[in-house]
């Protein structure tokens, strides 16, 4: 019996500094993605001025490091903390916390699998509402530049979709030197060019369909992001269960390490209980 006991009180030992170890370096880049988020922030003045958060006209990337560090920096406190201390409250929150975010991931690709057709015209609007506001924020203008170029694409369905923008608009009142242009990420690189030609794009679609092909991708973001996403469907299908596994992991040990605290305590309990009588009668 002593050697089962001991035996238990082993594992539940490995599976308390597992769960620790394991939660501590999500804790970690949880704090690592706020600071970068906060430091971004700093360093556009949203710190000394809140309310300029509300007039970005498009999406701010560094909400992206915000949300998720803070959600990789409550996991994994919680999870330290309730493993260290053996705090079943904590380790609780843990596993219901990760089997909702889990619920939330599933629930999200089974939509997006069931209305595909509706998926592609938010990621349509998204992208055609960030082309508006390409100028107003230096975060998204990466973020742009970078998936055009990765992609090797030009607005959400066509280099027309940058007359969305005031800077870049065909319209005869724009008074923009970037008029009928399009980003220096839209144009097809020169391997023999070292250094970036960011003026590459300015006239560029007041030319013929047959020049314009030349010098930029008439192809758009949505179509190459969904020929991107077909050629790499088993590896992103082999990333979203590797995720959902290591969550379905991580919610069976802090279950596993709750019912063994809880065990060891009722079992403490009954062993006050059997052994008050017995002092209660010494004592007299």
């Amino acid at each position: 019996m002593s050697g089962k006991h001991f035996k238990g009180q082993e594992v539940s030992c490995c599976i308390k500094y597992f769960i620790f170890g394991f939660n501590i370096l999500f804790w970690l880049l949880g704090v690592a993605f706020l600071g970068i988020g906060l430091w971004a922030w700093s360093e556009k003045g949203v710190l000394s001025n809140i309310s300029s958060i509300t007039d970005l006209g498009g999406f701010d990337p560094v909400w992206l490091f915000l949300v998720v560090g803070g959600v990789m920096f409550i996991l994994g406190f919680a999870g330290c903390i309730g493993a260290l201390r053996e705090n079943t409250l904590l380790l609780k929150f843990f596993s219901v916390f990760l089997g909702i975010i889990f619920f939330l991931e599933l629930t999200a690709g089974v939509l997006a699998f069931v209305f595909k057709d509706w998926i592609k015209d938010q990621l349509n609007f998204f992208i055609n509402n960030n082309i508006r506001a390409y100028r107003d924020d230096i975060d998204l203008q990466n973020l742009i530049d970078f998936t055009q170029e990765y992609w090797e694409c030009c607005g959400a369905f066509g280099a027309d979709d940058w007359n969305l923008n005031m800077y870049f608009n065909c319209t005869d009142t724009n008074p923009s030197r970037e008029k009928c242009g399009v980003p220096f990420s839209c144009c097809t690189k020169d391997p023999a060019e070292d250094v970036i030609n960011r003026q590459c794009g300015y006239d560029v679609r007041a030319k013929s369909d047959a020049e314009q092909k030349m010098f930029i991708h008439l192809k758009g973001c949505v179509p190459q992001f969904e020929r991107w996403l077909h050629d790499n469907l088993t590896v992103v299908a082999g990333i979203f269960i590797g995720i959902a596994l290591l969550q379905i992991f991580g919610i069976c040990l802090a279950q596993n390490l709750v019912s063994d605290i809880e065990a060891v305590r009722a079992s403490c309990f009954r062993n006050f209980l059997f052994t008050l009588p017995w002092f209660a009668m010494v004592s007299l």
